[in-house]
């Protein structure tokens, strides 16, 4: 088993010995906290603004950073590289690799030319998703009330676009989940292939996006059918069939009758539990889990 711990504020002190702090003049406040959201593809980062509030004509903007992330060894690499500038306290990183962790880092730099401290480190995985999917229930259209987040199609062991987010027929055992109906006219869903379970994400009420699905608890997982709810979040772990689970997130936005719309994301690192959003400051932990 392989895992890792993330402490959100001061994570991860071997993460290169250049910790910013250049320049000449003062530098500014290196920010306090940073926060990133997964996206597919890409990497939003949001940060505390207190290096411009303490001193705004100190202040001339912020520099974003970005290196590589040792995910077995809780590591980032020493390969920081500028990935732009920015103003706000905001930046999205784009054109990742989904499935490639990355770590993260911001400075302040000022009017003068000096650079602040590293905010706190943060790693991130970027994974694909896609919003607004139809599912029928089994009862009403058989042929498309099926779903896997991923199927290697072409046995490479690598997650193409192809083999994302499929609908299949209800009654296909390879799918992970179907849309089951039961006498009260209710919808839910429930897991078939062997190895899938599901849970509710919050399961005190809905969620506001499915960027609020932050990661996947190392947790038993009902292998039954869970009712589909609009505006509720469903977390699933699955069985990658090459020694790691896997761990895809859904929100349903909708429920009729006889169909379902819902939004996903999935993982696509072996046994990275990470789906969405986590913010700055908490401490959680992650664990890859071998099937």
């Amino acid at each position: 088993m392989r895992g890792w711990w993330l402490p959100l504020l001061a994570v991860l002190v071997a993460c290169g010995d250049d910790n910013g702090g250049t320049g000449t003049g003062t530098p500014p406040e290196a920010p306090n906290s940073l926060s990133s959201v997964s996206l597919d593809g890409a990497i939003a980062l949001t940060w505390s603004d207190n290096p411009f509030q303490a001193d705004r004509n100190l202040f001339q903007n912020y520099r974003v950073y970005t290196a590589s992330y040792d995910l077995d060894h809780d590591q980032c690499g020493t390969d920081w590289q500028l990935e732009g500038t920015t103003v706000a306290p905001e930046f999205l990183v784009g054109a990742l690799e989904n499935g490639v962790s990355r770590c993260f880092s911001v400075t302040a730099f000022s009017v003068e030319g000096a650079e602040s401290d590293r905010s706190p480190v943060r790693p991130d995985t970027p994974r694909p998703d896609a919003r607004n999917v139809v599912l029928f229930a089994v009862q009403a259209r058989p042929d498309v009330s099926g779903f896997r987040f991923w199927q290697d199609l072409n046995t490479d062991g690598e997650s193409q676009s192809a083999e994302l987010g499929l609908i299949r027929n209800g009654h296909d055992g390879s799918i992970d989940f179907f849309v089951d109906r039961d006498s009260n006219g209710d919808l839910f869903l429930t897991p078939l292939r062997p190895g899938t379970g599901v849970e509710y994400a919050d399961d005190t009420g809905p969620v506001e996006d499915l960027t609020s699905i932050d990661f996947a608890p190392d947790q038993s997982y009902e292998t039954s059918g869970i009712q589909a709810v609009p505006g509720f979040g469903y977390i699933f772990e699955m069985d990658g069939q090459d020694g790691f689970k896997r761990y895809g997130a859904l929100r349903v936005t909708h429920v009729g009758q006889d169909f379902l719309i819902f939004d996903w994301a999935f993982q696509t690192d072996p046994g990275n539990p990470e789906l969405m959003v986590a913010s700055g400051g908490r401490l959680l932990r992650h664990t890859r889990m071998p099937s």
